[in-house]
């Protein structure tokens, strides 16, 4: 879908990941607002959502090892207290929204996710598609989900929306986080990665600050390549949503070049 944007916003960007639920009101405030802005300016502008859960589910998912599976009524418990730490955070992005008059909607993966061993191998598209056409935003993000191998276990933001991605087929999927783009071992930000220079820049990827159950910066920047070779019409875009204006300015024009683009070669 050439009009169709993803957008997802960083666990780290959104919250403090060294502390316990530590949400960043003023970070989210403001990109709500960059997003209302962008919609009034574009108002056919189509665009998914996805928000990490940073110190509210990451914290919890280590907590009881959720990731890793759920056996046993303890787990199971765990796996609920997971659930409603991914929700509260997303229940603060919802509310965001609405406040900037953007018209989101909640779609928790858990509903509708089929799980193979950490797989995702279903999940329904529908209510996005109907969220879509009633020119509303649909909001995913990184949760619980039923796995026939593992009982349960937690998928993340970057798993539902790579899922989601090969199946509506945007052009666009920016990534918003608290950095500038991908970094180089100077701290520099890597303008491009693909699938022939990443083994170049993998000693600079290290891991992620604070809490992360679903794998850390390697994980992520390998996923988009992945993704970017299986699709060969799409753009990824890693930038810092903690520059004011970047991301209203990204969602009017994906290709300007700020941050670090990934794509096939």
């Amino acid at each position: 879908m050439d009009d169709l944007i993803f957008l997802k916003l960083g666990g780290s960007l959104l919250t403090d990941k060294t502390i316990v639920e530590a949400l960043r009101v003023d970070v989210l405030t403001r990109l709500a607002r960059e997003i209302a802005a962008a919609r009034i300016e574009n108002p056919e502008l189509r665009l998914v959502l996805g928000h990490g859960s940073g110190s509210f589910g990451h914290v919890a998912g280590a907590k009881h090892g959720t990731r890793s599976g759920v056996a046993g009524a303890a787990q199971w418990f765990g796996f609920a207290e997971v659930s409603d730490a991914a929700a509260r955070l997303d229940r603060h992005v919802i509310a965001a929204l609405l406040a900037e008059g953007v018209p989101a909607i909640g779609l928790p993966p858990s509903a509708s996710a089929t799980v193979v061993d950490g797989r995702i191998t279903n999940l329904s598209t529908t209510p996005i598609g109907a969220a879509l056409e009633a020119k509303l935003v649909p909001v995913v993000f990184g949760d619980v989900a039923f796995d026939t191998i593992r009982g349960g276990t937690i998928v993340s933001t970057e798993e539902v929306m790579d899922y989601l991605t090969a199946a509506l087929q945007p052009r666009w999927l920016l990534l918003a986080g608290e950095t500038p783009g991908v970094l180089d071992l100077q701290g520099n930000v890597i303008p491009s990665l693909n699938r022939i220079n990443l083994p170049d820049y993998l000693p600079a990827l290290g891991g992620s600050r604070g809490t992360d159950v679903t794998g850390g910066m390697v994980a992520k920047v390998t996923a988009m390549i992945e993704l970017a070779s299986s699709l060969p019409g799409l753009s990824i875009r890693i930038f810092s949503g903690l520059e004011p204006g970047q991301l209203s300015r990204l969602l009017a024009q994906p290709a300007t070049p700020i941050g670090t683009l990934i794509r096939d070669i």
